[in-house]
């Protein structure tokens, strides 16, 4: 630019500081705000909250300290970046603590800044002290969008307290708020993994009578949620009134069926599964395999899983694992549960060489 007579300015130099702390060379970056100043221009907001938001949390300290030499107020979206990347270090109280600083010291505190705290909270599993930063966000004025509720209705299902996240959702309605499907299916995915997968029908068909469109995402959690505590047979009617409504489906849906078929012993019912499955054109992936191939082997049809490692091996290249320097070698197990095992961590290479001495 200096070479065409055409001296840079302190856009062009933030674009600069921008660019580079995209690819993570914050040293370089370093180096455009110093020849920036040498320029004469002073770094302002953004150069400050592009160097903070993109470095580690030891240079957005020293960012932050820098733009109090320079005395440039630090704004909420500082603030916010920093408590973020506070609580992703796990540094909570740290968190806590900076937000009561800033809050003392004027800035005022947003829905990001709680809502990024809160999710910290519930992510270390520190329920109550999530929901008494959301009481104090209520106390203090700031409405909740959808957006916050369901950082609180995921972390109390993550926290086995699916019943306190109806009770959000019914608050979030009641607000006059919209929910969507993915709020619904994190209750309904809560109920599946606390085991009440009943409560998660009710709470299904209440939401579809309240216009709850299910997708395909619904259907796997719903099928999961059968299958883990042995309700086989509506696992396969949820399956099939799926099919005959017209619903999408995946490969997840087929490799939960699947799955459970093997281990039932059902092989010809799996195998039907696996063919309806490609007619649809969704192609079988290292879970169908590894499905098929470990319950042939346990049941010691060893030609038949030969012919499915064959064809994987011919079809999916990319599913083939060079290493070999873990081999599972140990005389504590028959060729069956290496095999599976192989297959299980998606080393199908080896797991050919197991087939070939078990012959």
């Amino acid at each position: 630019m200096k070479g065409k007579g055409v001296k840079p300015n302190a856009v062009t130099h933030n674009i600069m500081v921008k660019w580079y702390c995209k690819e993570g060379k914050m040293d370089e970056a370093g180096c455009v705000v110093a020849k920036m100043v040498e320029s004469g221009f002073s770094p302002d907001y953004f150069t400050y909250n592009t160097m903070i938001n993109e470095g580690n949390l030891g240079e957005a300290f020293k960012m932050m300290d820098e733009m109090g030499r320079k005395g440039l107020k630090m704004d909420t979206f500082t603030l916010n970046t920093i408590v973020h990347k506070l609580c992703v270090e796990k540094l909570l109280k740290e968190a806590y603590e900076l937000t009561v600083k800033a809050a003392k010291r004027g800035y005022i505190l947003d829905e990001v800044t709680y809502g990024t705290l809160i999710m910290g909270y519930f992510k270390n599993d520190q329920t109550n002290n999530a929901l008494k930063l959301w009481d104090e966000m209520k106390e203090k004025g700031i409405i909740s969008s959808v957006v916050t509720y369901n950082t609180i209705i995921r972390g109390l299902c993550h926290s086995l307290k699916t019943d306190q996240a109806v009770d959000k959702l019914n608050e979030l309605l009641d607000n006059g708020l919209a929910t969507d499907e993915a709020t619904c299916n994190i209750i309904i995915h809560g109920f599946c993994w606390e085991g009440a997968v009943e409560k998660a029908f009710l709470f299904y068909n209440r939401m579809v009578e309240n216009s709850f469109k299910p997708d395909v995402i619904t259907c796997n959690i719903l099928l999961r949620g059968l299958c883990k505590h042995g309700m086989f047979e509506k696992a396969f009617n949820l399956f099939n009134t799926w099919i005959i409504k017209g619903r999408s489906i995946d490969t997840v849906t087929y490799n939960t069926l699947i799955s459970v078929l093997c281990k039932e012993g059902k092989l010809d019912e799996a195998f039907d599964l696996m063919t309806e499955m490609e007619k649809k054109k969704l192609g079988p992936d290292r879970y169908t395999y590894t499905a098929i191939i470990g319950a042939l082997t346990h049941a010691g049809r060893i030609g038949k899983a030969k012919k499915f490692m064959s064809k994987l091996l011919e079809t999916s290249p990319n599913m083939i694992s060079e290493d070999t320097s873990q081999m599972l070698g140990s005389g504590d197990m028959d060729y069956s549960e290496q095999i599976t095992n192989f297959c299980t961590q998606g080393k199908y290479k080896e797991a050919m060489k197991l087939f070939q001495e078990s012959e």
